[in-house]
């Protein structure tokens, strides 16, 4: 019974950052144009998290773009300006993106 705990408390510990701020994602409207592991109209968060994986400003980068919006990184159709997400919002969304592998 105790390694069933055991190995049940380190499954949710795995991935619990999966689904962090997938909530956070889909109240804000990511998810309209991105999945976790698959292209929509924008690559997906793994896509994303393998890009910039050796990266140390990547959080601070892809928190502005998600302020901000984009165009040209991964093709012809750009990202809009998220202006309902706060900076600190779009922080913890590119720390989860991040996160995924």
């Amino acid at each position: 019974m105790k390694r069933v705990l055991l190995a049940l408390t380190a499954a949710i510990t795995v991935s619990a950052p999966a689904f962090a701020d997938q909530a956070l994602a889909t109240a804000k409207n990511c998810m309209a144009c991105h999945a976790v592991d698959k292209k929509l109209v924008g690559p997906s968060f793994k896509e994303v998290a393998a890009k910039y994986a050796s990266d140390k400003s990547a959080a601070d980068k892809l928190a502005t773009k998600i302020v901000k919006g984009g165009s040209g990184v991964w093709g012809a159709v750009p990202m809009p300006a998220n202006t309902q997400v706060s900076e600190a919002e779009a922080k913890k969304l590119a720390t989860w993106v991040l996160s995924l592998k």
